[in-house]
């Protein structure tokens, strides 16, 4: 998987007309810098209590629909941006009350306080996450995407085929070393 260049401008980059220039990196890479998506999404996004989240997950998986009826790739890999770190934020603030995790110079994790409310919060949006991560249109959209794009080379495909057709070699060796 090709690193998220974070080194591309940013501030004047259009990711909708130049889909070619974005990189869909792991996880949440790039989620607060690509535009237009970020402006489009940003202001749906919210966790603080369980009605908030299914509001919110809702809107961002509408949005991600919407995306995906105009064949717009990077809108719905983004929309998937903002519904994995509304579920990763919301999990992080359920397991620490101030959204830290480390202690002030980062040489320890600190002691988890469970919040239940931003525990479902997060619950919420993992299922919408997951939903949006599995559609196999998005799927397929980023495989394409990426093998046009990123030099993306399928390789569980490629290591399947291999390892398939070994295994029916030695099948085949083994019936005539048996005979």
């Amino acid at each position: 998987m090709a690193k998220f260049n974070y080194n591309q401008d940013f501030k004047t980059i259009d990711f909708r007309k130049h889909p070619e220039l974005y990189q869909v990196g792991v996880g949440e890479q790039g989620v607060l810098l690509v535009e237009p998506y970020k402006s489009e999404l940003l202001p749906h996004w919210r966790f603080r209590t369980p009605e908030i989240a299914k509001e919110s997950s809702k809107k961002l998986y509408d949005m991600f629909l919407e995306y995906k009826a105009k064949d717009d790739f990077v809108g719905m890999d983004m929309a998937r941006k903002f519904l994995q770190m509304g579920w990763t934020r919301s999990r992080r603030y359920a397991n620490h009350k101030t959204g830290r995790k480390w202690n002030a110079d980062k040489s320890e994790v600190l002691a988890q306080e469970v919040d239940s409310v931003k525990a479902e919060s997060a619950a919420i949006f993992y299922d919408v996450y997951v939903k949006a991560r599995e559609d196999k249109d998005y799927q397929t959209m980023m495989l394409e995407h990426r093998t046009r794009y990123e030099g993306f080379v399928q390789k569980a495909v490629t290591q399947k085929k291999v390892s398939k057709t070994l295994g029916s070699k030695k099948r085949s060796l083994r019936s005539a070393a048996s005979k």
